[in-house]
């Protein structure tokens, strides 16, 4: 797959990125000694010469310099402003999530003079409203409309697909800071497509190791039967079946549903050494309180991927004390970057960051090493790409780097609701790799 890069930096070079827009080349050739290039349209099936590129395109290639014909952004003013669209949600649901993720991620950029690169930079914030339906047209209006540099986005795994699948087609720079479709660094993967946050596979996976070390051997998994639920369910398998568990049975729950009582009867009859649950939000309060309620809480243990407890232990009460949860971030964790990222975080926006802000902080840190490295020139993607990939993140989760398919390989922590906050009680998988299926790197 990285081969593209190539042949997108010999596009750049000759002027015709713009032509990339239009036939998403799937090949370019070189034709030695002819002035020709050989392209194939992968949307429309056929090959084009350069010359018969160009005038599909409107323009006369013997009367017209190709880089005149195709200026680049940069080239065009230096002094214009790189625009970042934010593909995030501002109403609805997850509101509060787009804008934990959109205050870290400008707090990140406006380090260093406020800057990036040299240039100064514009925010174009469109709301997703975390809707999969409006999410290819809000991607096109952000590239075709606003003509942003960069796509900054989304929360929701569905936005996610249709988003990513345009960002591929339109060879648009993307950080993900959040959505965890497992796709996205899988069949998905792309050279302009980065991630900041996690696959869903990642979060439970260490969760099965954790087990299985302290003899418990059996278990039930139970979570919201769509994609996330899913995917969290098979990241934890693969640790702890692999490793000698045995799943006694699998409980779906209709997305977005709460009623939990048959299957908490179900469990209560099965006796499992322990439970790993997929719930967030409003549905980790419902079913932890339900669990307790069962009177279960002492019986068998519960655990699952640290969204089952993450921003909702004051809601839950009494009855998440005890609750391990494995993920990537924790607020106590104590490192410098950690320390510093949370108290800027509070005196800018007057609350406690969450790890949904340490994801946008790292897109903005990530974006800066990218742009940083070409001084500014945001045209000059291979070598942009180059620098990211090679990033190190100093982040409040701890440092971490890019995988081949462009996903964290990150520490993961065990945590144990003690007080009502997610105390740190080691580091459960060190330097953990999304396993990036499908991907053809």
């Amino acid at each position: 797959m990285w081969d593209v890069l190539k042949v997108r930096a010999l596009v750049r070079e000759e002027g015709l990125k713009q032509s990339m827009r239009v036939f998403n080349w799937k090949e370019l050739k070189i034709l030695h000694g002819t002035g020709e290039y050989l392209m194939f349209d992968n949307r429309n099936k056929r090959n084009l010469t350069r010359r018969k590129a160009l005038s599909l395109l409107g323009v006369g290639a013997g009367s017209i310099a190709v880089q005149a014909a195709f200026p680049t952004r940069f080239a065009i003013g230096g002094d214009a402003k790189i625009k970042i669209g934010t593909l995030l949600p501002y109403s609805g649901t997850y509101t509060w999530l787009g804008e934990s993720i959109t205050n870290s991620f400008e707090q990140a950029l406006s380090s260093h003079g406020g800057k990036l690169g040299g240039r100064n930079f514009e925010l174009i914030k469109v709301d997703s409203e975390a809707k999969p339906p409006k999410a290819a047209g809000l991607t096109n209006k952000l590239i075709d409309q606003e003509k942003v540099d960069f796509i900054v986005g989304p929360v929701h795994s569905g936005v996610a697909m249709a988003m990513t699948k345009i960002a591929r087609e339109e060879n648009m720079m993307t950080v993900i800071p959040n959505a965890g479709a497992n796709q996205v660094t899988g069949p998905l993967c792309s050279p302009n497509v980065f991630r900041t946050s996690f696959s869903n596979w990642q979060p439970g996976h260490p969760m099965g190791k954790v087990l299985l070390e302290e003899g418990k051997n059996t278990a039930v998994l139970c979570y919201w039967s769509y994609g996330a639920g899913k995917q969290s369910a098979e990241g934890f398998k693969d640790s702890f079946v692999q490793g000698g568990g045995k799943v006694l049975k699998e409980i779906g729950i209709p997305f977005p549903k709460v009623e939990f009582q048959a299957a908490l009867t179900e469990i209560a009859a099965i006796k499992p050494d322990a439970v790993y649950v997929f719930f967030a939000g409003a549905g980790a309060v419902k079913f932890v309180k339900d669990w307790a309620a069962a009177g279960l809480k002492d019986k068998i243990e519960l655990v699952g991927p640290g969204f089952l407890t993450e921003g909702v232990t004051q809601a839950q009460g009494d009855a998440a004390e005890g609750i391990r949860t494995t993920l990537h971030y924790a607020d106590t964790l104590d490192n410098a970057a950690n320390r510093k990222f949370r108290a800027a975080y509070k005196r800018a926006f007057g609350k406690e960051a969450d790890v949904y802000g340490v994801q946008g902080f790292d897109a903005g840190q990530l974006i800066r090493a990218g742009v940083d490295s070409v001084r500014g020139d945001v045209s000059a993607q291979y070598d942009m790409i180059a620098a990211m990939e090679r990033a190190v993140i100093d982040s409040p989760r701890g440092k971490w780097v890019f995988s081949p398919a462009h996903n964290p390989v990150q520490n993961f922590y065990l945590r144990e609701v003690r007080g009502g906050v997610n105390e740190v009680v080691r580091i459960a998988m060190e330097n953990l790799a999304d396993p990036a299926r499908g991907c053809r790197a």
